[in-house]
């Protein structure tokens, strides 16, 4: 059993050890920041789209970095995990990408304001967080149909990598939200396609599928690849 004078001596050894060892860690963190938060990035647009996240109170709904709420998706990752083009339509209209589904609230943003908030989310993306948040396996299993080995399918336009595998897979990679597609141009005409594009609403009303406002170009290139997966 300690005496009184070592008793003392033993806590403020103690103590005196563990707050160096605090105050240590502190200074270290504090030194990293600036690299790991890349501070660099930090330009105008931003600053302004973290303005834009702020007035909008986005974290009402939405969880960033751990801290929000959580009636809405987790948007530390959304720009790997989406891409911008997909975030793009998304902020031009919510309701349209998951009709009678989605919540959010339609802002009627100006482009610079979109450009502005997908600049921040993309900034707080390439935050070393040190593997936060970690990516669920909500996936289901046996829900995509692999019809031939990936070196073997023709390279997809930009808008199928931007948008629609969110929603799609072809090959085993993509969403498992629609139907996979592998061998689609066996079961639909290009014609089918071209219409099922241009408004799916008008070919099957109620489907999840949203009207992307696609151009003609844009959605004869998707037609095009997709008559190639036999």
């Amino acid at each position: 059993m300690l005496s009184k004078s070592q008793a003392r001596l033993f806590f403020l050894v103690a103590t005196g050890g563990f707050s160096f060892v605090f105050l240590g860690l502190t200074v270290d963190t504090i030194l990293q920041v600036p690299e790991r938060s890349h501070e660099e990035g930090l330009t105008p647009a931003v600053v302004h789209g973290k303005e834009i996240w702020e007035q909008n109170n986005c974290m009402g709904c939405h969880t960033l970095l751990g801290e929000g709420a959580y009636y809405a998706p987790e948007l530390t990752r959304v720009v790997e995990r989406r891409g911008k083009e997909w975030i793009r339509l998304f902020l031009k209209d919510p309701q349209a990408m998951f009709p009678g589904e989605r919540k959010m609230v339609q802002y009627d943003f100006s482009e610079e304001e979109t450009e502005a908030v997908i600049a921040f989310l993309e900034w707080v993306g390439n935050i070393d967080t040190n593997g936060f948040p970690a990516e669920p396996d909500m996936r289901p299993a046996s829900t995509t149909a692999v019809a031939s080995a990936a070196s073997d399918l023709p390279e997809p336009p930009p808008t199928y990598t931007q948008v629609c595998a969110a929603c799609h897979a072809v090959g085993g990679k993509g969403g498992a939200v629609g139907p996979a597609l592998d061998g689609v141009a066996g079961r639909f005409t290009a014609a089918e396609l071209d219409r099922w594009l241009a408004d799916p609403q008008a070919v099957r009303p109620g489907t999840a599928m949203p009207n992307l406002g696609l151009d003609d170009t844009t959605r004869a290139e998707l037609v095009t690849w997709l008559m190639q997966l036999n």
